[in-house]
């Protein structure tokens, strides 16, 4: 697992636990014994500690921008506004005032969702690629708030693209399938089964509240079956293929890498374990990546649906067929006697290859130099 998810899933466990802890330990009201210091206590919890873990895990250590702190500010109020004690409470009676015009956005949400889709229906019928990648050649160079709500928005026709194997019948074949999880056809079985059952839920919780919510809510989550399905078919079909000068490589439908074959500077082929080094991603069940590609300047991964986006040095992969990726990449650098069995390593060259993974050196000859 990358430390960029550890720490977002450090953040989201302590997270949980201290909203848990404020609903279990606050009391109804001040007046009981020791209720000013309690309530003291989870304020700062709310607002200085989870904050700062926030920017901490999230945005610092995970190079997601300042702004995103907003979120967590949101989300505390929320919370001390339903777990506080009455008297304190009552300040964040507006809490309770933005439900008419969240039904609204909703309501507007709903629609725009059912005219969405009947858009994104229609303009898959005759795409040949990925929507996002179309998306990203024209926001590409966007400031990243723009760029990550074009990709947001462009999730809605690949979804269906993908969901529906006629509408993707002319996309590009695949070079090699990364050994992902969600390609198996018993985790797309099981997360189906389970968003229905949460949709199912959802409206039983929130009928007793609002009859209007509980429908609109519940729909949000049945939709998510599209992109379930969306993400099993690009899990298994296409998860890295070649398009024009391009290497798409898919980590399923939740996050994706465009990489141009000139910015590949070094491909290895059976690599030690690089994972943990700064800069570099690993895609792929296993112990070990059996790929590694090496770029000359740092790229972006789109992760989180295009939310999260982060910066790259090398890609580790768990492919079925690395040989077949590789011959592709030096036959479009025009090279032809490139060295791709490897001999034993040895604790030397392996530091070295490791060592050249994350900076600039010259590693040894174990590796695949692509120049030109």
């Amino acid at each position: 697992m990358r430390q960029v998810v550890k720490l977002r899933l450090l953040f989201f466990s302590v997270a949980i636990i201290c909203y848990a802890s404020g609903f279990q330990f606050l009391p109804e009201t001040l007046k009981v014994s020791d209720g000013q210091l309690i309530s003291t206590a989870f304020a700062a919890l709310y607002f200085i500690f989870l904050p700062l873990l926030y920017w901490l895990c999230i945005i610092k250590l995970g190079g997601q921008k300042l702004w995103k702190l907003l979120l967590i500010f949101s989300l505390s109020l929320l919370m001390a506004r339903l777990s506080f004690p009455i008297e304190i409470a009552e300040h964040f009676e507006f809490i309770l005032w933005l439900r008419f015009p969240i039904i609204a956005v909703l309501l507007g949400l709903e629609l725009f969702l059912m005219v969405s889709i009947i858009k994104a229906l229609w303009q898959a019928r005759s795409l040949s690629g990925d929507p996002r990648i179309n998306i990203l050649k024209q926001f590409g160079h966007e400031d990243e708030r723009k760029r990550s709500l074009a990709l947001a928005l462009a999730m809605e026709p690949a979804s269906w693209f993908y969901a529906i194997p006629r509408f993707s019948r002319n996309h590009a074949p695949s070079i090699a399938h990364i050994n992902l999880l969600s390609s198996s056809r018993w985790h797309w079985l099981l997360l189906t089964v389970a968003t229905v059952l949460l949709a199912g839920g959802s409206y039983l919780a929130i009928q007793p509240w609002s009859e209007i919510t509980a429908i609109i809510v519940s729909s949000f989550v049945i939709y998510g079956l599209i992109l379930i399905a969306a993400n099993h078919r690009v899990s298994r079909h296409f998860s890295v293929y070649r398009q024009e000068d391009q290497l798409i490589i898919n980590n399923g439908v939740w996050g994706f890498s465009v990489v141009k074959f000139e910015e590949i500077q070094r491909v290895i082929v059976s690599p030690p374990p690089c994972e943990n080094r700064t800069g570099v991603i690993h895609f792929g069940q296993g112990e070990s990546s059996n790929i590694l590609l090496k770029f000359n300047r740092p790229l972006t991964y789109f992760g989180g649906l295009g939310w999260l986006c982060e910066e790259v040095r090398a890609i580790g992969m768990v492919v079925d067929k690395p040989e077949t990726l590789a011959d592709l990449i030096f036959d479009i650098s025009d090279e032809r006697d490139l060295m791709i069995n490897r001999p034993e390593y040895n604790l030397a060259n392996i530091e070295s290859i490791r060592r050249g993974v994350s900076d600039d050196k010259q590693d040894s000859e174990l590796e695949v130099k692509l120049t030109s």
